[in-house]
């Protein structure tokens, strides 16, 4: 059974639509994806991140009662960007349909989030910027490393998790086991 989980933050969760039932993990090799709206410079945006690699996307908050619609789009908008090899995304979009909506599990995503908010109002100039300025940003922070005050093999570096985790899920090995 494939299914993706979109974990919005409580305040956000009213505004998507009810939830399906939800199955113990998603079957992604990017797992849940979470997200938070936070405003910037009086433009409503969503930080969308990936509860195994900590990839961000940062998009407008523009209906998002549609979002669980749009989210596989987005995802491969984002990986694209991020050089993901054709196969692995192919695999990983057919495996994030459908969209469950649940609750937030993991405390240390949602913290990330928080952290991600506090920072994006200082990579994003006031008044000069838009939309066209967003994947800049994703890509400064694709790059920045989480979990930084833990042992070192356990600091997660997004860019570099992003391609490992489509790999071991989707790669040859991974198929033929």
């Amino acid at each position: 059974c494939r299914m993706v989980g979109l974990r919005p933050v409580r305040k956000l969760y009213d505004a998507l639509p009810p939830g399906k039932e939800v199955s113990p993990a998603s079957t992604t090799a990017l797992g849940d994806w979470y997200v938070k709206r936070i405003v910037v410079d009086r433009h409503p945006l969503l930080i969308l991140v990936s509860s195994t690699s900590l990839l961000a996307i940062v998009t407008p908050a523009r209906d998002v009662r549609g979002l669980p619609a749009r989210l596989a789009d987005l995802v491969a908008s984002r990986l694209k960007r991020h050089g993901a090899d054709a196969r692995f995304l192919e695999a990983e979009l057919s495996a994030m349909t459908p969209v469950a909506i649940a609750p937030t599990i993991d405390r240390s995503v949602i913290g990330i989030m928080i952290e991600i908010g506090k920072v994006l109002p200082l990579l994003l100039d006031i008044g000069g910027w838009d939309e066209t300025t967003l994947p800049f940003v994703e890509a400064q922070l694709a790059r920045t490393p989480w979990h930084a005050g833990r042992r070192e093999s356990e600091v997660v570096w997004p860019d570099r998790a992003m391609h490992t985790l489509l790999e071991n899920r989707w790669g040859t090995k991974a198929t033929q086991a």
